[in-house]
């Protein structure tokens, strides 16, 4: 069975109650729900962290390299973490990079991800989706 890591980063505990015109009005219980059980109808387990901290994304990217891919929000991270773009590129996995909001149609500043360059392709922009299409993408990914 594959195993992926799934990382929620800042702020994600907060979905359903924070700014729902942009990031829509689940929770992050419903998304991760919805997340697992997609992934069961296709045989691949996840491992699940949610973090406010950059050092315990760091932790957990690098304490669990048995792992046949990742799927990360980095959240805020994603456009000034050095370090979690480095802790991705050091464990060696494939790993698809999701937003909710389409990053590139919001502030300037959103639109640059530092993370994304290590990752083998982003998806934003399609809501709790996106986590979907990162599973979807890197199940392909590893089974062709």
């Amino acid at each position: 069975m594959e195993k992926y890591l799934v990382v929620h980063g800042p702020n994600l505990n907060l979905l359903g109650m924070r700014e729902p015109g942009i990031y829509g009005t689940m929770t992050l219980q419903q998304i991760n729900e919805i997340l697992l059980a997609e992934a069961a109808k296709h045989n691949v387990k996840l491992d699940i962290l949610q973090s406010n901290n950059e050092g315990e994304i760091i932790d957990f990217l690098h304490g669990n390299r048995d792992v046949d891919g990742i799927i990360i929000n980095p959240a805020a991270y994603s456009h000034y973490s050095i370090a979690i773009h480095d802790a991705i590129k050091a464990v060696a996995i494939p790993t698809v990079e999701v937003h909710l909001s389409n990053i590139h149609s919001r502030e300037e500043f959103r639109a640059k991800s530092v993370t994304a360059s290590v990752c083998i392709g982003q998806i934003s922009g399609f809501g709790y989706y996106s986590y979907i299409l990162g599973l979807y993408a890197l199940i392909q990914h590893n089974r062709s």
